[in-house]
This record gives C-alpha cells, sequence and structure tokens, in this order.
C-alpha cells in the first residue's frame, strides 16, 4: 500500500503571507482540515484547523465585530503554521504514515516526491481507507482468529482446513502483540459459506486450535 496510490494528489496550498481569515475559509470552503504551507515552491509548514481555532479570539472577547475582522485578518499562517513539518515520502507506505502519525500524534503528512517537490497530502482518512481495504470488511463473509506457533507451516496447515471445506479466503492478518513468546494472532476473512458446511468448518478448527473469536460481518451503507 504506497502513498501514491493513496494520497490526496495536488493538494490545496497557502503561502506564509496569507492571513488566518483566508485559510480558516478555505478549510470550510473544501471540507479540509489542513493546509501545507509553501513558499517559492517549497514546503515550509503546514495549518491546521486546531492551529486556527488555538490563534482565534475567545467567544468572551470584548472586541466588537470589525475589531474581531481586523485582527483575524492581520494573522499570517507564518505566525501559526508549524514549521517544517514532517514529511513522508511518495514511495513509503501507507502503514509507516500510520506509524509516524501515532508516534507524533498528528493526523496529516505531506507528501514529497524524490525531488522534495509536494505532491500530496495523508491523513488519517486514507489510513482507514487502507485498513478497510486489507481486512475486506466491505465484501462481508466470516472472519475469525487463531492462536498459532510461530514457526514455518503452522499458517498453511489452517489454510489446508479452509481449503478442504472449499472456504474462499479474503484476507489474512497476523499479530504479534499481546501473545506469548513463540506465538502470534492470525485473523482471517472467508466468504460467507453454506451453514451446515461453515459449522463443520468451525467445529474441526475448534477441535485443533484456539480460536480468540468467530464474527460473521456484513456492512451496509449508513441511512
Amino acid at each position: 500500500m504506497i502513498v501514491k496510490n493513496w494520497m490526496t494528489k495536488n493538494p490545496i496550498t497557502v503561502d506564509p503571507e496569507t492571513s488566518m481569515m483566508r485559510a480558516s475559509k478555505i478549510m470550510k470552503e473544501h471540507s479540509i482540515r489542513r493546509l501545507p504551507v509553501v513558499d517559492g515552491g517549497k514546503l515550509v509548514g503546514i495549518v491546521s484547523d486546531r492551529d486556527i481555532k488555538e490563534a482565534s479570539p475567545s467567544k468572551a472577547t470584548t472586541l466588537d465585530v470589525h475589531e474581531l475582522y481586523y485582527l483575524l485578518s492581520e494573522v499570517k499562517i507564518r505566525d501559526i503554521m508549524t514549521k517544517n513539518p514532517i514529511t513522508v515520502n511518495e514511495n513509503e507506505t501507507i502503514l509507516k504514515c500510520a506509524a509516524i502519525m501515532q508516534e507524533k500524534k498528528i493526523s496529516g503528512l505531506p507528501v514529497l516526491d524524490d525531488a522534495g517537490a509536494l505532491v500530496g497530502i495523508v491523513s488519517e482518512t486514507e489510513v482507514y481507507k487502507v485498513l478497510l481495504s486489507i481486512t475486506g470488511v466491505h465484501h462481508g463473509g466470516i472472519q475469525f482468529g487463531v492462536l498459532l506457533r510461530d514457526e514455518r507451516g503452522t499458517l498453511k496447515e489452517v489454510l489446508d482446513v479452509l481449503r478442504s471445506h472449499k472456504a474462499r479466503v479474503i484476507s489474512i492478518l497476523t499479530s504479534y502483540d499481546n501473545v506469548e513468546a513463540g506465538y502470534r494472532n492470525v485473523y482471517i476473512r472467508i466468504h460467507d459459506m453454506e451453514k451446515a458446511v461453515l459449522n463443520e468448518l468451525k467445529a474441526e478448527l475448534e477441535k485443533q486450535y484456539t480460536l480468540s473469536f468467530w464474527v460473521r460481518d456484513n456492512i451496509k451503507p449508513l441511512v
């Protein structure tokens, strides 16, 4: 899952001299939460809706409307932006972006090409899209978790059981978190099956392995 295939390309930008009021208006018009700041073609910062809110006068301000608008028009993005923001290369993975965002407690990253030019932006929204894509949750079906020894061939044994029941695999994910050393959790999603066959499959898996859960997903569009 490479960044350049999921990022928002050609993001809207502002320059350091853009007023805070103008930047806020741009965000509202385009329903976005952050703007890369570019000066002379070079990325120099990023400003978020939170930055603007924190720099805006309190609702309890004694300023009248004209004074308030004057203040907002005088504050420039260069005064409130995050300078030299953390960036990612377009050829890195979305999951690396997710790790960076979690570690740095940020919700978006500007994306640069190999020449250092701004080519996109990746946010939590793209991370969610990738998560949904790799899990295959929108395909529904059955997902189950199985505890396996972290040894060669253990996953193949589970897949052989699935194959013997003609189950079709949608996705396979592995995690080493919250398990004893030498083990791993494997999460497998399969297409739904005729009830009797599915019950036989579940019974055989439970006989041979430790299943942490067995869930049928049926994702319907929200009305």
